[in-house]
């Protein structure tokens, strides 16, 4: 009688701390999609900011060439002799129907030496220009610099004739910090997938190529950000150029 009680009082025990770590867990993805959707926003803020600024922003002809946007909303310099670069981000890929993919979600890391003291906040937007740098976009983990070639874009509303940003440069990037247009050296940063997030927005685990090639449609949360990639890419087009995708909105 008193094994049977013991029994029951280890079962018992046992499904309280199941229990107890599934809420915990389902607790800490419904944190994580939310950071996800968060991270949309401010992407899709970042992105207007940078590509409408007067005189200041994204040329529009490096707008409709690129093949990918990647925003990274909140990228961090530290340093202190050694500098350390972290953000995290989201791109989307132009598909062959015109429209943009389902958003993949990835972190960007590297570190440098130097004279540097502070920290600095950056909105960051690189532009993918070729087909090698979709591919090189498209893997689990790049490095700017020794895999990708990136370098800073030009800016106003259309780009100099003598610039060669249509050459081979893979990525483009800009980059504003406290209002102003700063120059940002990524050589030697990474770019990797950021495999948690995806799982939360998603439900399941996905690869970078399955989102940004159209493997997977994109989630409800992201349609205000792929609205903002195609609002952004129309206004370079001329009127007659412009599509909406009736059923979301979209314009490509």
């Amino acid at each position: 009688m008193i094994k049977t009680s013991r029994t029951k009082l280890v079962i018992g025990l046992v499904m309280l701390i199941l229990a107890g770590a599934f809420i915990v867990r389902a607790a800490d993805e419904k944190s994580k999609k939310e950071d996800a959707v968060d991270r949309l926003q401010k992407a899709s803020s970042a992105l207007e900011q940078l590509a409408n600024t007067p005189d200041k922003g994204i040329p529009d002809e490096v707008l409709r060439s690129a093949k990918c946007i990647a925003v990274i909303p909140n990228l961090t310099k530290a340093g202190f002799i050694v500098g350390v670069t972290r953000g995290k981000g989201v791109s989307t890929c132009r598909l062959a129907n015109g429209r943009w993919s389902a958003p993949a979600f990835f972190t960007l890391t590297g570190g440098n030496w130097g004279a540097q003291i502070g920290v600095e906040d950056i909105h960051l937007v690189i532009l993918i220009m070729n087909d090698k740098g979709m591919n090189d976009l498209l893997k689990d983990k790049v490095q700017i610099g020794a895999e990708a070639s990136a370098a800073a874009g030009p800016v106003g509303r259309h780009a100099s004739a003598g610039t060669d940003w249509k050459l081979d440069t893979e990525m483009l990037t800009y980059s504003r910090s406290k209002g102003l247009f700063a120059g940002v050296d990524l050589g030697g940063s990474y770019i990797e997938r950021d495999k948690d997030t995806n799982l939360a927005m998603y439900g399941r685990e996905v690869t970078t190529t399955e989102l940004l090639t159209g493997k997977v449609a994109p989630p409800p949360e992201a349609r205000a950000f792929l609205n903002v990639v195609g609002n952004v890419k129309s206004e370079a087009k001329n009127p007659d150029e412009k599509h909406v995708d009736k059923s979301t909105g979209q314009k490509y």
